[in-house]
């Protein structure tokens, strides 16, 4: 399992959101090149960055910020927030981001999705935020009654390879993952990457889903909050890449 960091840019500052609510913000650097810089001390290369201004916007306020990061910090980025056209998706690309989320695009433009994916399948991560059991995009203020599968076969088809999945009522709640759902979305669709994401509270958090076998998960407000400690996230970390590595040689 890959543990990554996550950074959430808002108005060049490295926040935290609670259930993604502009007005419920946490501010935790006032430079979040700072916490780059310590993610990449601490032996990570993989971070998760959103770009909170695109979410609502629909342009790349921070953009700048994430250059800086891959640029000369060196890490690689998994970007989402505010990408709405095929345009959003080359212009990310052209900055140098190594995946791409894409949530309300893949329901209010599935062409334009089905497109990315086929062009460029390992950079195109499914963003699907869960509500109530049902997809919810938008700013997580709409939903789908379209069911999982069906919502999923057209881009599995296309050679989607990788779904961040987020359960917005754990979102920044520190209560915990939601175990279930990842056991039963990974049981149903095992050909895909799941990446979990909300709800971590604590390292015994990482441990469960480590053993759950997903793909990655991204930490936040567990981290910032000091629930889990930066080395201890780096060693679970690090036992995935001497796993990998061993399985290489």
């Amino acid at each position: 399992m890959y543990i990554i960091p996550a950074i959430d840019l808002l108005d060049g500052q490295a926040v935290r959101l609670q259930k993604g609510d502009y007005s419920k913000r946490t501010v935790y650097n006032q430079n979040p090149l700072d916490e780059a810089r310590k993610f990449k001390a601490a032996g990570f290369h993989h971070i998760h960055v959103v770009d909170l201004n695109g979410a609502k916007s629909g342009r790349f306020d921070n953009l700048p910020i994430i250059r800086t990061m891959i640029n000369e910090i060196g890490l690689s980025i998994q970007t989402g927030g505010g990408v709405r056209s095929a345009e959003d998706i080359e212009l990310l690309i052209d900055a140098g981001m190594n995946g791409i989320i894409c949530s309300s695009l893949t329901v209010k433009k599935p062409e334009v999705w089905l497109e990315a994916i086929k062009s460029h399948p390992d950079k195109m991560i499914l963003g699907l935020d869960l509500k109530d059991g049902k997809m919810a995009y938008g700013g997580w203020l709409e939903t789908s009654d379209i069911p999982i599968e069906e919502f999923l076969k057209p881009m599995i088809e296309a050679g989607l390879k990788t779904v961040l999945s987020t359960d917005i009522s754990r979102d920044g709640m520190l209560s915990g993952p939601n175990v279930e759902m990842y056991r039963d979305l990974q049981i149903r669709f095992p050909e895909l990457n799941w990446i979990a994401s909300g709800g971590i509270s604590n390292l015994q958090d990482l441990v469960t889903l480590k053993n759950l076998n997903v793909y990655g998960v991204v930490v936040g407000k567990a981290y910032y909050e000091g629930h889990i400690r930066l080395d201890e996230m780096s060693e679970l970390n690090k036992q995935k890449n001497r796993r990998t590595d061993e399985q290489t040689n």
